[in-house]
C-alpha cells in the first residue's frame, strides 16, 4: 500500500505508469555493459487528500547525489537565469555586503557565483562531492552535506541566520519533505525569505511533460500542494512567479509564518488557474496517461519511419528526463545510434537502460545526420541557436514534447 509522504493518507490515485527504469543519471561505463541493471517502478500517483503528486521513494537521495552527473553550469541559459535572479533578489530584499545568502543543492556554484561577485556573503549546501568540489574551485564557499533540521541548525549556529535561502530544483528531490522543510526554517532568519523554484505540475500535465517524471523527482507540485508542504515547517507562501524554465516552473516566495502577511494577488491567480484545470480534484489527472501514450506512439512512428527510409537520426543531450523518454519508448541504438552532450563526465558512457553511447557534441558536424532528436526540449530556444549549423546540410531538429515537431533551421 502506498502512503502519501506529506499527509499520511492511503487514498492515492494513479496518474501514469511508466513501467520500470534504472535511475536516470546512472550512466554506464564500457565495463558495465555486460552487467545487469536494477530497475525500479516509475508510477506517478496523486494523493486525493492533499493533492501532492508523487512516486514511491524507492531510491534514496544518498544513492543518487553523493556523486552526480549533472553540472548546472553547462547550460548557459540556466546560468543567465541564476544571474538575473540574484540581481533581482538583491534589489527586492536589499541584499548587500552585510547580508547572508544560503543556497541548498547549490550544485557547481552556478547561482552563488553571482552573489560572490556582488560581495554578498554566501554558502552553498551541496551533497554531491564532485560538483561541490567544482563549486569550491570556482570560489564559491560550499558545505558538502544533505539538508536536515540538524544541518540547518548547525549552519545557523556557525554562520548566523540567512536573509535569503534559495532552493532551486531540489524541493522535488527530497522524500522527507517535512524534515527538509524544517531544515529550511532552521536556516532562515525570523524575518527572512525562502525562494524555491520547482517545476509546476500544471504545465507538466497540460504540456504532457511526462519525461520529467523520474526517480530523482519524488514529488510534483502545484502551488496548493507546495503551500501545504511548506506549512509543515512553519513557512507560508506569500508570492508566486510563473517561469518558463524547465518547460514551466514556479518560484515560490515564503516567509516564517509569524511575519508572512497576506498572499499576493498573483499567488491567488495561480491557485485559481490550478483549480480551474482540475488539479485540486481528481478530474485534472484522469486523461494524462492516454496523452502520454500518444506521445510515445508518435516518437516511435517517426524513428521507425526514418529508419525504414534510410535517414540518419542522432540525439542531442543526455539529460535525466531524456532517459525516461528513451526507456518508456523502448528506444535502443538501432533507432538512435548515439546522443551527444556538452558534459565531458558523460562522454564514453552509455544511457541507463537503453545503453545508447554518449559522445562529444562535435560528432554531429562530423556525421551530418538528417535529423537531430533533441532530448532537453526545455532548452529549445538555446539549442535551436546552438544547432543552427545543422541547416548547412539540410538537417532538421526534432522536438518530442509536448508533441513531436520537426523544425527546419537556418544558419
Amino acid at each position: 500500500m502506498t502512503t502519501c509522504r506529506l499527509c499520511g493518507s492511503v487514498s492515492m490515485a494513479g496518474v501514469v505508469d511508466l513501467g520500470a527504469t534504472p535511475p536516470c543519471e546512472r550512466f554506464l561505463t564500457q565495463e558495465q555493459l555486460d552487467e545487469p541493471e536494477i530497475t525500479y517502478p516509475l508510477h506517478l500517483r496523486v494523493c486525493t487528500q492533499c493533492w501532492l503528486a508523487q512516486i514511491p521513494p524507492l531510491i534514496t537521495p544518498e544513492d543518487t547525489f553523493t556523486e552526480y552527473a549533472y553540472f548546472s553550469s553547462y547550460s548557459q541559459s540556466w546560468v543567465d537565469h541564476a544571474r538575473r535572479f540574484v540581481h533581482d533578489a538583491a534589489g527586492r530584499l536589499g541584499l548587500g555586503e552585510d547580508s547572508f545568502v544560503v543556497e541548498v543543492a547549490s550544485n557547481d556554484g552556478y547561482l552563488l557565483q553571482h552573489a560572490v561577485s556582488r560581495s554578498i556573503r554566501c554558502l552553498g549546501i551541496e551533497p554531491s562531492v564532485n560538483v561541490g568540489h567544482a563549486a569550491r574551485a570556482a570560489g564559491v564557499p560550499t558545505l558538502t552535506a544533505f539538508l536536515s533540521p540538524e544541518t540547518g541548525a548547525a549552519v545557523r549556529e556557525e554562520h548566523g541566520p540567512a536573509d535569503l535561502v534559495v532552493a532551486n530544483n531540489v524541493y522535488a528531490h527530497i522524500p522527507d519533505i517535512v524534515g527538509f522543510t524544517h531544515g529550511l526554517r532552521a536556516l532562515v532568519a525570523d524575518d527572512g525569505w525562502v525562494s524555491i523554484e520547482v517545476q509546476h505540475l500544471l504545465t507538466l500535465i497540460e504540456q504532457v511533460q511526462y519525461d520529467t517524471v523520474y526517480h530523482e523527482h519524488f514529488q510534483y507540485y502545484t502551488v496548493e500542494s507546495a503551500r501545504r508542504a511548506l506549512a509543515t515547517g512553519g513557512l507560508s507562501v506569500v508570492d508566486v512567479e510563473v517561469l518558463p524554465t524547465h518547460g514551466g516552473s514556479i518560484r515560490l516566495w515564503a516567509r516564517p509564518t509569524a511575519v508572512a502577511g497576506e498572499p499576493s494577488r498573483r499567488m491567488v491567480d495561480v491557485l485559481t488557474t490550478e483549480k480551474a484545470a482540475g488539479l485540486h480534484e481528481l478530474s485534472g489527472y484522469t486523461e494524462f496517461a492516454a496523452r502520454v501514450d500518444r506521445v510515445r506512439l508518435d516518437v516511435l512512428r517517426f524513428l521507425t519511419d526514418a529508419s525504414m527510409r534510410g535517414k540518419a537520426v542522432v540525439g542531442y543531450g543526455a539529460p535525466g528526463k531524456g532517459n525516461t523518454l528513451l526507456n518508456h519508448c523502448g528506444i535502443r541504438p538501432d533507432l538512435l545510434p548515439y546522443t551527444v552532450d556538452r558534459n565531458p563526465y558523460k562522454h564514453g558512457r552509455y544511457t541507463p537502460g537503453t545503453r545508447i553511447p554518449v559522445l562529444p557534441t562535435g560528432q554531429i558536424a562530423l556525421d551530418r545526420p538528417d535529423f537531430v532528436f533533441v532530448l532537453p526540449w526545455n532548452l529549445r530556444d538555446e539549442l535551436t541557436k546552438q544547432l543552427s549549423f545543422v541547416g548547412e546540410w539540410g538537417g532538421k531538429l526534432v522536438f518530442p514534447i509536448p508533441q513531436l515537431e520537426i523544425v527546419e533551421v537556418t544558419t
